[in-house]
């Protein structure tokens, strides 16, 4: 049936097809490596091929077959031992969610020769300053009956697909997965000190191994996917039974992404055991055969190889630090770490000596490369969590609560967890209406974690790795109960983009080095043009010339002032001087109760006092200069009195009631 003829050429690592012709080229420093096949559905194996000896090179072994592959699989045989095809494409074995029986199964891999239609398929190619990231489990994210999708196509590739429309409105640029490689989701038991083994597991009773040396299931899934896996395969098991072909799904969802100008960053873990090739090749692969826009690399990235490849560039690369990367002409690089979240989780609770931090973190947006900021991440609290619990709440994980981080930075508002007390409820809107703003207003890339715009909860669980349930999967129906958040969100998304002062390509200089009078960021305490930066400080004013940044039309940005407020009490602030014929507006009011404190464009709030505004206590205002006609002014100054007359007179009216009474 197969044939192994003789091939001196050179091919990349896995597998080469051409017609009925099959290059296999594996990495083993095993004494023997054989081709085992199998007909697909069958157990027996139809064929074994050994490789030949004198066409290893090193560690490569090499194999040229003929023959029909069209309804086979196939898996390597090293030493005896059967493995999977670390370049594999496509493997069945592992189809179905969180199945128990897969952990101690070999995956067979398939010839993958299908022709895709990308229709002329383009990256769109978003600049990091024009960015808004979106992190999301590919599972979770749909998986909830709430999330109105079809249920063959809950919690899959497809499922995405039909939320593009929702993300698109929300004003998504960028999507971030979750690992969506062929990775064992059914974690196998350790029997470690102080870890509780769950007895059940969502998978069903435990199944003790029925051969020697098999491993044996905890009960428990890895939901994330942060372990070593088959790197050239997309999941199955997050492939729909619409289509149950992953790897066109796959395709779609990206093409359908590129469709509506909207990117695809992927997350991939390296444990370090991998090469800096290995990792190179994974790498060039996806972006080859899937179009993917972007990587987080996550535990080993070997930076300086993989930042000067010229097959990625283009490609937003994102880790936790790139060092002394070198500066490109496009940025590419992402500084991918937790120091914004940390410092404004302090900012938003009040922590002293915080002042210094946030006026760092709000312009922070270094030249060679750019900075990824989120407050909240899956490592941590969700924001909901974050301002309703003051510890974390790990105890389902089954390791006494030992798992995940012990520094939130949470604040509870006075109560743990759930209430119906008013007051707690309407502190917590507002610290998370501080917590968008506090995003978004920032330099740099946001990044928000899904079901974090409509208030997602997961109960109080920072570390909800192996919470494949409710605890983890988006309830979609917080979006109508939660909807003055998502509509928050959604303007305070509109109002950055529209607002090139608060994404700037380059991170401001503090200086007027335009000399038009005023640096293009200044910072201001009570006092304007007073920075107070003392221990004790929780209130900061920045101040924003719109003649540094320029819109669409070629106009000049409005200027803007910010005042932070995170003292829990009132703080007056002097409000700088605007150019002749400019007058201050309030844009947002986090303490605003009508519309959630924001006011659409060409409605902003006239303030009759221009010098001074007191700001309440827990509160950010954003302040926008506006050019005022002198005829619209003189309106509203003939207006005032009378309003001042009207609300006089029923004043007294009043009193005069109480008087009688």
């Amino acid at each position: 049936m197969f044939q192994l003829i003789e091939d001196s050429g050179y091919y990349p690592m896995g597998i080469t097809s051409a017609g009925d012709r099959v290059h296999f080229s594996v990495v083993s420093p095993g004494s023997e490596c054989n081709l085992v096949i199998y007909e697909k559905g069958q157990e027996d194996i139809a064929e074994k091929i050994r490789f030949p000896q004198e066409a290893r090179v090193g560690y490569v072994w090499n194999a040229t077959v003929v023959g029909d592959f069209s309804n086979v699989e196939y898996c390597f045989e090293i030493d005896k031992i059967l493995v999977e095809d670390p370049f594999g494409m496509s493997f069945s074995g592992r189809q179905v969610w969180g199945e128990e029986a897969s952990l101690n199964r070999v995956l067979r891999a398939s010839i993958v020769k299908e022709n895709y239609d990308w229709e002329k398929d383009q990256l769109p190619e978003i600049p990091f300053e024009e960015c808004v990231l979106y992190r999301l489990h590919p599972r979770g994210f749909t998986k909830h009956p709430s999330s109105g999708v079809p249920e063959k196509e809950r919690g899959t590739f497809a499922g995405i697909i039909r939320k593009i429309p929702y993300l698109k409105e929300l004003g998504v640029t960028t999507v971030e997965l979750l690992p969506s490689i062929e990775f064992q989701e059914v974690m196998e038991r350790q029997d470690l000190p102080g870890t509780v083994t769950l007895k059940e597991g969502r998978s069903g009773n435990l199944k003790k191994p029925e051969k020697k040396g098999e491993k044996e299931p905890s009960g428990r899934l890895n939901y994330w996917g942060f372990i070593p896996g088959l790197y050239c395969a997309p999941k199955a098991s997050y492939c729909s039974g619409t289509t149950k072909h992953p790897q066109r799904e796959f395709k779609d969802l990206v093409k359908s992404l590129h469709q509506v100008g909207m990117e695809l960053v992927m997350d991939f873990y390296f444990a370090g055991q991998e090469t800096e090739a290995f990792v190179l090749e994974v790498l060039r692969f996806w972006a080859r055969e899937y179009h993917v826009d972007g990587f987080h690399l996550i535990g080993f990235s070997p930076g300086g190889l993989i930042s000067r490849d010229p097959y990625l560039k283009g490609r937003k690369l994102f880790a936790q630090s790139w060092g002394d990367a070198p500066k490109t002409k496009q940025k590419c690089l992402g500084e991918y770490n937790d120091g914004f979240a940390i410092d404004m989780k302090r900012v938003l609770k009040g922590d002293e000596s915080q002042m210094g931090n946030l006026a760092f973190r709000t312009r922070h947006n270094p030249e060679p490369h750019g900075v990824i900021n989120y407050i909240a991440n899956i490592n941590g609290f969700t924001l909901m969590d974050l301002v309703c619990y003051d510890r974390k709440h790990n105890e389902a994980n089954g390791e006494n609560n030992r798992d995940g981080y012990d520094y939130n930075f949470s604040w509870n508002c006075g109560i743990e967890g759930p209430t119906k007390k008013k007051k707690v409820l309407e502190m917590r809107r507002k610290l998370l209406r501080n917590a968008y703003l506090l995003l978004f207003l920032s330099q740099g890339t946001p990044l928000l974690l899904a079901g974090d715009e409509f208030g997602n909860s997961q109960e109080g669980n920072n570390n909800a790795y192996c919470q494949d349930n409710e605890v983890s999967w988006l309830n979609w129906k917080l979006t109508e109960e939660n909807s003055d958040l998502l509509e928050f969100v959604k303007a305070a998304i509109r109002f950055r983009k529209a607002h090139p002062m608060f994404h700037m390509p380059k991170e401001p200089r503090i200086m007027d080095y335009l000399s038009c009078g005023q640096p293009d960021v200044s910072y201001h305490g009570e006092k304007a043009w007073c920075p107070e930066f003392e221990n004790f400080r929780r209130q900061l004013g920045i101040l924003y010339c719109g003649k540094y940044a320029s819109l669409s039309d070629g106009r000049c940005d409005d200027s803007f002032f910010v005042a932070y407020n995170m003292h829990w009490e009132p703080h007056e602030f002097s409000l700088p001087n605007l150019p002749k014929g400019q007058f201050w507006h309030v844009a947002v009011n986090t303490d605003g109760k009508a519309n959630g404190g924001l006011y659409p464009e060409g409605m902003e709030l006239f303030l009759e006092k221009q010098k001074h505004y007191m700001v309440p206590p827990r509160t950010i205002l954003v302040f926008i200069g506006k050019t005022v006609s002198g005829e619209w002014l003189e309106t509203q100054k003939k207006s005032k009195p009378e309003k001042r007359v009207k609300r006089a007179a029923k004043d007294k009216g009043s009193k005069a009631e109480k008087g009688k009474k």
